[in-house]
């Protein structure tokens, strides 16, 4: 009877979610808060309970989280992250940090724990890749050019998210972290993901791109989830979180040539179960709790479409963008969600966060999504009220700042001059991190004197000769790699001497 009774609350979950979705569909709203409303009108909390097991209904729903940064992660590509360029970047991180700040200001101000203010800040602090993306397809905007930008500014939240679910579990786990620690865990990240990386990118590509031309998508589909799965695995075996291990295998096999037949046959079961994912968080929701701290909620829900819009505003300007471009960029980013309850749902598992953070976190991330929509449409409108309230001096000055930074980019012949040198930098930078990788791996192995060397009859000296002359053995291509492209970038420059030289005389 067990099992009919799961399949019984599986049943009550798909067709609530169904109706509910159907419902925001035809309202034009963003079809996580049906998920979201589902969730509450069947939780425990409703009266008339209709899912007998929510744990269950909870536990399966982990699958989404898995699915949802697998999809993620093959929408987001290396490619994609050289395309994004250093300057959106750092407003990313500028923009992440203040929202850091603000959340963790306003928890202090309610006079909540610092653990509870902490967690506040991460969760605001992170955009909805999903409600975005959706926000710009339906709205016919994606080939407009603030959506690159926004779409720019995702990709670099994304792996900040990865950094600060790290660094947020090593705080609830020690309760706080010095920065030495703070260093040591970011070191350790940072060489899992670009080992991860470079491994990946030399065997999964190829690998997906075999199975592929089988021509079966089921034997297609059943391999990349066994990659996804057993990634997510790896990962939390080396003490990382499986989010990390499943965005990684979608970024890796995201460079295989078949990635977009990949994305079309895991989208299925990724809307599924993100969809238990987002009941779930309904699930736990208290309505009492919500009105007990709905004026909390709607001043948080305030910081984070004022303060998101501002920063990223702000921030694109500065980069060298006009102000209408920027201001449409800050009102796609204002809106917080499947990241936030991913943070959320950490800080309650490990028991660091009060109770209702997590009703809050969801019921600002339901008032920044029925916004959005909104302020999309709404854009325009905004920026020609701005434009008329704002003094002409300001507006003179921003024009001359726009127009002095378009005439520092390189044009025409120069353009792809730097580009060529870009591409050189990035090639010898990644293989140099790869000979670096390669060492610490060596370092690592050599630290610890596993029994199987005695078994082998390796003693002390013999193991360190064979780690560090099997790490320069197997760096040795890598080096070579970088001094051709050494080479290359010293003949590029000499050229541009020589040409700056003789135009000169």
């Amino acid at each position: 009877m067990h099992e009919i009774g799961f399949i019984r609350d599986l049943a009550v979950v798909m067709i609530v979610a169904g109706a509910t979705t159907i419902l925001f569909q035809r309202m034009r709203q963003p079809v996580l808060l049906g998920y979201i409303l589902a969730g509450v009108l069947i939780g425990p909390h409703t009266p008339g309970v209709l899912v007998g097991d929510p744990r269950a209904i909870d536990d399966i729903s982990n699958l989404g989280v898995v699915l949802l940064m697998f999809t993620l992660g093959l929408e987001f590509s290396v490619r994609k992250l050289r395309e994004v360029g250093i300057g959106v970047l750092a407003v990313a991180v500028a923009e992440v940090g203040l929202m850091l700040w603000i959340g963790y200001g306003i928890g202090g101000l309610f006079g909540w724990t610092g653990m509870d203010a902490l967690f506040l800040g991460a969760i605001i602090s992170l955009s909805s890749t999903m409600v975005a993306t959706r926000t710009l397809a339906e709205s016919g905007q994606r080939s407009q050019p603030f959506a690159q930008l926004v779409v720019g500014l995702l990709v670099a939240e994304d792996m900040l998210a990865i950094v600060m679910l790290t660094l947020l579990t090593a705080v609830a786990i020690g309760g706080s972290v010095q920065a030495e620690t703070a260093f040591t865990l970011v070191g350790h990240l940072g060489l899992f993901v670009i080992v991860g990386m470079i491994l990946g990118l030399l065997l999964l590509p190829r690998l997906v791109d075999y199975v592929a031309g089988f021509d079966r998508d089921e034997t297609l589909l059943v391999s990349v989830l066994g990659i996804c799965f057993g990634a997510s695995l790896f990962a939390a075996w080396m003490g990382f979180s499986v989010a990390l291990g499943a965005f990684l295998a979608g970024a890796v096999v995201a460079e295989s040539r078949s990635v977009g037949r990949v994305l079309h046959l895991v989208e299925p079961l990724r809307d599924m179960f993100a969809a238990l994912f987002f009941v779930a968080i309904g699930l736990k929701i208290d309505p009492a709790m919500l009105l007990q701290y709905a004026l909390p909620a709607l001043l948080i829900a305030a910081a984070v479409i004022v303060g998101k819009t501002l920063a990223c505003s702000l921030g694109i300007f500065v980069v060298g963008h006009d102000a209408r471009t920027a201001l449409r960029s800050g009102l796609g980013m204002a809106q917080i969600g499947e990241f936030s309850f991913v943070i959320a749902t950490l800080g309650l598992s490990l028991g660091v966060i009060s109770d209702f953070i997590y009703p809050i976190a969801v019921a600002v991330s339901v008032l920044c999504m029925a916004a959005s929509p909104y302020m999309s449409r709404s854009a325009d409108g905004l920026a020609n009220g701005l434009r008329r309230v704002t003094p002409r001096s300001l507006r003179l000055l921003a024009t001359s700042y726009s127009g002095w930074l378009e005439n520092l980019k390189p044009v025409n012949e120069n353009a792809a001059i730097a580009a060529m040198f870009r591409r050189l930098l990035w090639h010898i930078g990644i293989n140099v991190l790869l000979v670096v990788a390669l060492f610490v791996i060596g370092a690592y192995i050599n630290a610890h004197n596993w029994s199987w060397f005695s078994m082998l009859g390796i003693d002390r000296d013999l193991r360190h000769t064979l780690i560090w002359a099997g790490a320069l053995f197997l760096s040795l291509p890598m080096l070579i790699a970088v001094y051709r492209k050494a080479e290359a970038l010293g003949m590029l420059l000499a050229e541009i001497g020589i040409r700056e030289r003789f135009a000169g005389s």
